[in-house]
């Protein structure tokens, strides 16, 4: 028996106990007659002590850190004031046996040390020991077997689908997987299970959930991964309302597992008015700043460069914030906002009782309005901006916003909402078409084709679910009528022969009697990462990729021999 017990698990009630104990050695301490090491394992740390007359006394000078050493002795309490409040704190075993079972060589680092990322990803087997990733990684198993639990309970089935499946590429690029038996075809692995569970609600699986790993060969940043992990849900006969309380209250029960409440109703907010207040369609509430239109304070002005863009019919934005405002300060804004196409900001505080603004001379009547309307007070900076597009103008700012947020407010809590009625169509400058924002098997609103809404402003019924920021998850009701699912695919750019050869398989299952029905995926490595406070979705997966794609671990991607490519068919372009 290599253990008795874990690390974490002896109490003051198991005093006199002999246990054996097996772990890493994370420190070691000689204060010149009694030794102590304190052993570590994923539950937690004991210490351990050696008196100068155990027979092992000596052996403690041959281990090292991070060795994986066996003990047996005999549990007693600690003295009153060397009591600690780990979970073991209040013992120690005075050891009578030491095994050293595998010696470590020395590590680039030791758990918990602060060394840069590519560092840590390299040697991830030890980044994992730390007390910080190990606790990432037990609040993610929480948050999965309790989804597990809730969803079961509510009947659904948990029902696999397969990895290697049809390229049908309406989104992101597909992760390509040669076939060997079919020389010049190719699988695709799923950029999420999207068709496959709409045809198990064909089928009559009424309830469908899958934890399910997804792939998608896109650009990365630091919330993307080439593959994740999400919950996937699919209902049959159900309206938009049904979804979104079965995933409140699924995020509400996976939160509360592990100790966090989130908001016993979420808001629901249009897509139109959370890029008017908050320039972003995964708006953080919490920072307050509100967004607001101000063109009509600025129809008279003379100033030129505000002038000749209302001209223009363009627009005046602002928010109102708490911060330190100067002029260096307005410069590096100025520059920010460029970079989203913007020609900088405009600016004023009130200062003494006084407007101060490298503006105010120009701008002093709108600015006093301003001010007066919207109840600006001494140590108060109004932000501004302008431009032709409004779209721009809002992305320009909400983002502006949320860097002064992060920069100068401490929030805490939990803002969590349900952004709706999102563009069913948008733009796609790449290929000169309109192309389903969500994905083209999302229902729209009928009434906004039949009134003939002009494309960019068809809505459709797809919802994200929000958490401080971040998008948790989306989904949408489905279109279940053949001639619906058509007439998307046209207005899409589709032929009728792309359309089937893309999707021929669905059209033809939509012949066959199909229930109204409609699911969501929340990101489960988003939910974890909001749930440990770390932006990165890189801390709460064992092992991911870097952002370039890159495995520090394995090297992957990497060469192939020839055989294998000849295996597949394929020759590689010099």
């Amino acid at each position: 028996m290599y253990r008795t017990h874990t690390c974490g698990e002896l109490k003051a009630t198991d005093e006199g106990e002999r246990v054996t104990l097996s772990g890493w050695v994370d420190r070691i301490r000689d204060l010149g007659g009694v030794k102590f090491v304190i052993l570590r394992d994923r539950y937690g740390k004991t210490q351990i002590v050696v008196n100068p007359d155990s027979p092992v006394y000596s052996k403690v000078d041959e281990i090292s850190r991070e060795d994986v050493i066996q003990i047996e002795g005999t549990v007693r309490k600690r003295p009153k004031e060397a009591v600690t409040n780990e979970l073991t704190g209040e013992i120690e075993v005075v050891v009578e046996r030491l095994e050293i079972l595998s010696k470590s060589k020395l590590p680039p680092f030791y758990p918990g040390d602060e060394v840069s990322e590519e560092v840590r990803l390299k040697y991830r087997y030890l980044d994992l020991r730390s007390a910080r990733m190990t606790n990432n990684l037990i609040v993610r198993h929480k948050m999965a077997f309790a989804t597990r639990a809730y969803l079961s309970d509510k009947g659904f089935l948990e029902i696999e689908t397969p990895y290697l499946t049809k390229s049908t590429p309406e989104g992101a690029r597909d992760f390509l997987v040669p076939s060997r038996l079919k020389k010049g075809n190719f699988y695709a692995l799923p950029q999420s299970p999207q068709l496959l569970k709409q045809l198990l609600m064909v089928s009559g699986m009424d309830k469908y959930f899958q934890i399910v790993r997804c792939f998608r060969d896109e650009d990365l940043r630091a919330d993307r991964q080439p593959e994740f992990t999400q919950i996937d849900i699919e209902m049959s006969f159900v309206h938009m309302e049904d979804v979104l309380q079965l995933a409140e209250g699924l995020a509400r029960h996976i939160y509360a597992t592990i100790g966090i409440n989130l908001p016993e109703k979420f808001d629901k907010v249009p897509f139109e008015e959370a890029m008017e207040k908050y320039g972003s369609d995964k708006p953080d509430r919490r920072y307050g700043m509100e967004m607001m239109d101000l063109t009509q304070y600025f129809k008279n002005s003379d100033f030129k460069i505000v002038k000749d863009i209302i001209d223009k019919d363009g627009f005046v934005k602002g928010f109102k914030a708490n911060i330190p405002m100067s002029r260096k300060i307005a410069d590096e804004y100025s520059e920010f906002v460029k970079g989203y196409g913007l020609g900088g900001i405009l600016w004023f505080k009130i200062e003494n009782g006084q407007i101060t603004s490298t503006t105010a001379k120009y701008l002093e009547n709108e600015y006093v309005a301003i001010s007066k309307d919207y109840n600006v007070s001494e140590g108060d900076v109004f932000i501004l901006a302008v431009h032709e597009d409004r779209e721009k103008l809002n992305t320009a700012l909400g983002a502006l916003r949320l860097k002064i947020g992060k920069q100068y407010m401490k929030v805490s809590g939990y803002d969590a909402l349900w952004v709706i009625e999102f563009p069913f169509l948008e733009w796609s400058d790449e290929e000169q078409r309109f192309v389903a924002r969500h994905h083209p098997f999302t229902m729209p609103y009928i009434e906004d084709i039949e009134n003939n809404v002009e494309p960019a402003k068809i809505r459709a019924y797809a919802y994200d679910m929000v958490i401080n920021g971040f998008e948790a998850g989306g989904g949408s009701i489905r279109i279940h009528k053949r001639e619906i699912q058509e007439k998307v695919f046209e207005m899409i750019g589709l032929s009728k022969e792309e359309a089937n050869e893309k999707f021929g398989f669905l059209l033809e299952a939509l012949q066959y009697g199909v229930p109204p029905h409609g699911g969501i995926a929340l990101g489960l490595d988003r939910l974890v990462s909001i749930a440990v406070s770390v932006e990165n979705i890189r801390e709460v997966i064992a092992f991911p990729k870097t952002s370039s794609g890159t495995c520090l671990l394995t090297n992957a991607p990497s060469t192939v021999s020839q055989a294998q490519l000849d295996e597949v068919g394929i020759t590689l372009k010099q």
